[in-house]
């Protein structure tokens, strides 16, 4: 009996906390560069477009290849996660990283940088969902919202730290391409650290890899996301070229929902996860947070240089006020539910934030002050820290031990997936509304025969697609430019207001569960009597202090 016990997981002693915190050394610091790898070009990017001789839509692709890769892999490793070494696969996922990196910093064009960036695509969604993994196999329920601060906080330095750090490498003599080059050491440094402190147990079986359902799921989202990406911009929302794109990627999907329902020994997606309401409420609402998340604050650098004409580095330092609010919502939820057991009140006042801040943002344009504009990214960001971490942990709860991959790779899955939509299409309509709004006041300028060659040279760029230099333009296009921008990126975030409200509609709806106190499954789990009194007085208490 004694070898066996130390075979199961969910038999084996519990880990300290000190062991628990060199477990997490390596994955944090894997967790800070992958995020990091997305936040430190943010501030590049216009300066990346120019040089490169780029396009609006390749501006928008630069991120939205990231995305589709990471979203598209995500459930694949969350899948090989149940089958093969955790900390294998991490590595793998960081070595990915860096090669991917090494290129993008070499590419002369903006195809091999976006081909690059897909690639470092994979590597990001391995490192990604793996955090939420290995935390999962370590760490009960109960306690995992308290470490899920600290993950909150790496999440939220590196969102911080990103493009402060890519702002300055821009503005200085290393250039643009450095912005890949810094998160390869630190890449290096997480694969050994990972070496040396990550033990996680794997359980031994036989193994079936689901490659015919890995290339459907793959294949079906990848057309999806590109005709959303493209639409509108390339060709027409109504053309048949989309009616080709969609019927094509519902086809592969539904094919993919076949193979995983029928044919598939160890689906990438098992469809019975999705009986369970909560993580079928909570993989919606992912898909929500995803889209208002990612769709609408990406674009908020671009708005600090373009619309405001701040440079690099000082567009960096606005986006501490979000992330400071993330940071600070993370850790103090996860200690407050690793405290009080309880975790769906933070879950809706988050989803509320969120809801506020983006309806609050929705109100900027290009003249807006900018602490107005903090305190609105506080409130949003507060109500991101909120969600994010627990829509995971309300998954993980309820999954058996045995599936928790799985599970976890389907929330990220689906934020994701959510989160690459929302880039796109967001990043359509920012382009469309910008050329519309400029455009008008153009007309207004040759109707009164007041265009000059700098202003019929600055239109040029943009007719033909290009991302024009603010700061070269004469100074009355550039003030029309910067306000048709302001009040583009304020409709964003207005467009994203009602996919928050749609999370919190689905998160409103979760049943709570209590957390479990061990690895144990939900319905395996035994609770010493003494232990089972001592939550019943504290939930007493909590309802009287309410």
């Amino acid at each position: 009996m004694a070898n066996l016990s130390t075979t199961l997981p969910d038999e084996r002693a519990p880990m300290s906390h000190r062991e628990i915190l060199q477990a997490m050394s390596g994955l944090m610091l894997a967790m800070f560069v992958a995020i990091m790898s997305s936040t430190i070009v943010s501030n590049a990017l216009p300066r990346i477009v120019a040089e490169l001789h780029g396009t609006q839509t390749g501006y928008t692709w630069v991120a939205a290849s990231t995305l589709l890769t990471m979203t598209a892999s995500t459930p694949i490793w969350g899948k090989l996660a149940d089958l093969f070494s955790k900390k294998l696969l991490m590595q793998l996922a960081l070595g990915i990283y860096v090669a991917a990196s090494l290129v993008a910093g070499l590419s002369p064009s903006m195809g091999m940088l976006i081909g690059s960036r897909a690639v470092q695509g994979v590597g990001v969604g391995g490192v990604m969902a793996m955090v939420q993994i290995v935390m999962a196999s370590i760490v009960s329920p109960r306690e995992r919202g308290k470490y899920s601060g600290y993950i909150g906080a790496t999440f939220a330095l590196a969102t911080v730290l990103g493009p402060l750090i890519g702002g300055v490498i821009v503005d200085s003599s290393v250039g643009w391409r450095g912005c890949f080059y810094v998160g390869a050491p630190i890449a290096v440094i997480a694969f050994l650290l990972l070496q040396r402190t990550l033990h996680v147990p794997t359980i031994k079986r036989e193994v079936h890899i689901d490659y015919l359902g890995a290339f459907f799921i793959v294949a079906g989202v990848s057309v999806l996301l590109i005709w959303v990406s493209l639409a509108g911009q390339q060709f027409a929302w109504g053309s048949w070229q989309t009616g080709a794109m969609v019927v094509g990627g519902l086809v592969l999907l539904a094919i993919a929902i076949f193979v995983e329902a029928t044919v598939a020994r160890e689906p990438i997606i098992p469809l019975p996860l999705f009986k369970d309401r909560t993580v079928a409420l909570s993989t919606t609402a992912s898909i929500f947070i995803g889209f208002a998340m990612m769709g609408a604050t990406y674009y908020t650098s671009e708005y600090f240089q373009q619309s405001r004409g701040l440079s690099p580095t000082k567009a960096g330092l606005m986006s501490i006020f979000m992330v400071g609010g993330l940071s600070f919502s993370s850790i103090v939820v996860g200690r407050m539910i690793t405290k009080t057991g309880r975790w769906r009140k933070w879950l809706i006042s988050g989803g509320v934030l969120v809801v506020v801040g983006l309806g609050l943002l929705g109100t900027i344009d290009g003249e807006t002050g900018k602490l107005w504009i903090g305190l609105f990214m506080i409130l949003l960001g507060m109500g991101l820290g909120a969600t994010n971490q627990n829509l995971v942990l309300a998954v993980q709860n309820n999954a058996k031990q045995e599936a928790v991959g799985a599970a976890t790779a389907v929330v990220s899955f689906f934020r994701s997936m959510g989160g690459a939509i929302g880039v796109s299409a967001l990043g359509a309509v920012l382009n469309s509304q910008t050329t519309s709004g400029f455009l008008h006041h153009v007309d207004v300028l040759a109707a009164a025969k007041q265009l000059t060659p700098a202003d019929q040279s600055a239109l040029a760029k943009m007719a033909s697609g290009g991302v024009p230099e603010v700061s070269t333009m004469p100074d009355h296009l550039r003030a029309a430019f910067e306000s048709a921008f302001g009040a583009a990126t304020g409709h964003l975030f207005l467009i994203a207001a009602p996919f928050a409200l749609a999370a919190l509609v689905c998160i409103l709806f979760i049943k709570e569960q209590r957390l479990r106190t061990s690895l144990k499954d939900l319905s395996d789990e035994r609770i010493d009597p003494e232990v089972a009194v001592e939550l019943e007085l504290g939930e007493l208490s909590e309802r009287v202090r309410s």
